[in-house]
């Protein structure tokens, strides 16, 4: 009798639901790349739920705030949040969180990943990945890499490739990714992991060469270059992502009802057309499938965040 109760609840809730305006949480503050894939969504996935979707930009400890909001939320589906790939390595980077990862955060559905690309300055003598890690062998500890921060995710992805070629490089942490890229194009670092849409520019105009795309597969927008796992780093894949969450507590007939909704919404060209540029890919797995990539994506990072030596706040 209590199971079916609770089916009857279930069911009533997400018939009745959405009974007012959602509110989508930003963990970071407006006007970055979080927010902008927020706000393309928000619009269209009013539409298809027929409730205003309003966009809450809660940044603070570099996101975990807003996972904190989401987690402690109402579990009536009225409170969602919008968050970037940070969520998969605080685990490893913070010793105590407010929220436990999996058991007060659903996943609804990955939005979009981004791959970063593998750059370097042009004077190195290096065609690929492979390559590089050749080099690197050659000069243990010589060849430095920058980032945009300890514990950021390029600088993770540095240590990554490091961990997988079996290298000893060295990290150089700037306070941001342009001083970064402005150093590395400068010649005084050799070569960095970054999105396409950071680096194009740089190496359009010569000042930097690509060798290398993060991803599973080349991208269309530069066949030419080989990813970092076929030129000679196997299992190698990094980037940025955003994914699509909600409290645990939340009735999964309602997740399912804003994972079907969001499918919808990634489908439409106009927003694959803003959210894919640069060889992002957009995403759409069902709930129970994200939440097995994002358990491993924890493992993943955390072998990445104890390689790096990083002590954990």
């Amino acid at each position: 009798m209590l199971s079916s109760a609770m089916v009857l609840v279930g069911n009533t809730c997400a018939q009745t639901y959405p009974a007012k305006p959602i509110r989508m949480i930003v963990p970071f503050a407006a006007g970055g790349p979080a927010d902008a894939t927020a706000r393309t969504l928000a619009p269209r996935l009013s539409e298809f739920l027929g409730q205003q979707i309003i966009v809450d930009n809660r940044g603070g400890a570099g996101g975990i705030l807003g996972i904190d909001l989401t987690a402690k939320a109402p579990p009536d589906g009225h409170t969602t949040m919008l968050m970037s790939s940070s969520f998969v390595i605080f685990p490893s980077t913070h010793r105590t969180l407010p929220y436990d990862t999996f058991r007060d955060i659903a996943p609804i559905t990955d939005v979009v990943q981004a791959p970063f690309t593998l750059v370097i300055h042009p004077s190195l003598p290096v065609r690929n990945a492979g390559e590089l890690a050749k080099l690197a062998r050659a000069k243990p500890g010589e060849l430095l890499y920058p980032s945009a921060g300890v514990g950021g995710t390029n600088h993770l992805a540095g240590v990554q490739f490091s961990l997988l070629a079996g290298v000893k490089t060295e990290h150089v942490p700037y306070k941001g990714t342009g001083p970064a890229l402005m150093d590395l194009a400068a010649g005084h670092v050799h070569f960095q992991f970054s999105m396409v849409l950071a680096v194009a520019p740089l190496v359009q105009a010569g000042r930097l060469r690509m060798i290398g795309i993060a991803s599973a597969q080349r991208l269309a927008d530069f066949p030419d270059v080989p990813t970092v796992a076929e030129s000679g780093v196997p299992g190698y894949e990094s980037g940025v992502w955003f994914g699509f969450f909600t409290g645990a507590r939340v009735p999964r007939d309602i997740v399912g009802r804003l994972h079907g909704e969001t499918v919808r919404v990634l489908a439409l060209p106009a927003v694959r057309e803003r959210l894919s540029p640069g060889g992002a890919q957009l995403g759409g797995r069902k709930p129970d499938d994200y939440a097995v990539y994002l358990r491993n994506e924890v493992a993943k990072w955390a072998k990445v965040v104890k390689a790096a030596g990083i002590t954990p706040e």
